[in-house]
């Protein structure tokens, strides 16, 4: 992979109104860190990256990838976030047309659906995002952040991909009431490694299980890796064939 640091992307666009962090090593060409700040309450540091040949036609709108990271870049610093996942890949491809928000989560916390729903709006509307192409997925605690933002606001997302996570099995009966319809047209791809000491694949098929059955998700599926340990991370995220499916709904 060519490694290259681009400065200030954000300035030579035109936007404003977020601060950003040197970059580290390894970052990716058109992925800068940003910080988001909500009433003085919400704030969370988080990486962007604009894909190739954004900004030349302002009435393009571009699909977009929510990433949430596992317990491990927890921190201060967003370029941990690049450790794993999506902010780590080739996104300098020409056929990588998304845009992608990797936030931190602050140390010692856990994912918040309202910090990620806030800057999920605040993301929408200063970008040009296409707003029916918004795509959710995670690792880990990231899979569980998936799970759970995922199924309280299924509205918002066209697909989303939980990694060697779990959730609660309220979230989605709630979601059943309030919207039924939503949930159930949610297309939801899991994944899991067989041998995962960390998070057990049972908790990735209970709520597959769930959803199908009980919840009437039509659209449900999950990929075990045999072999896999908790890192089933390295081969879903370079695999095409997620994005590929990612860009086959719209919501």
């Amino acid at each position: 992979m060519k490694i290259e640091i681009v400065l200030a992307m954000g300035l030579l666009l035109g936007f404003t109104g977020c601060s950003s962090f040197n970059p580290a090593p390894g970052a990716q060409p058109g992925q800068t860190a940003q910080v988001f700040e909500h009433q003085q309450t919400l704030k969370a540091g988080y990486l962007l990256y604009l894909p190739k040949g954004y900004g030349e036609d302002a009435k393009k709108q571009w699909p977009l990838i929510l990433f949430l990271h596992g317990v491990g870049e927890r921190g201060t610093d967003p370029w941990l976030v690049a450790k794993h996942g999506v902010p780590k890949i080739d996104t300098t491809l020409p056929d990588f047309p998304f845009l992608v928000v990797s936030p931190q989560c602050a140390p010692d916390d856990k994912w918040s659906d309202e910090l990620l729903l806030a800057l999920l709006n605040e993301v929408e509307a200063k970008y040009s995002v296409d707003r029916h192409r918004v795509y959710l997925t995670g690792l880990s605690m990231g899979g569980f952040g998936t799970w759970s933002l995922g199924l309280h606001h299924p509205e918002r997302f066209a697909a989303i991909a939980p990694l060697c996570g779990g959730g609660d099995l309220i979230t989605p009966f709630v979601s059943a009431m309030d919207q039924k319809e939503a949930l159930a047209s949610l297309p939801i791809w899991a994944f899991h490694g067989a041998k995962d000491p960390v998070v057990p694949l049972a908790e990735s098929q209970r709520m597959v299980d769930a959803l199908k059955n009980r919840f009437g998700v039509r659209d449900v599926k999950l990929t075990v890796y045999p072999d896999a340990q908790h890192d089933c991370w390295t081969q879903t995220y370079a695999n095409p064939d997620l994005y590929a499916w990612f860009l086959l709904h719209a919501r």
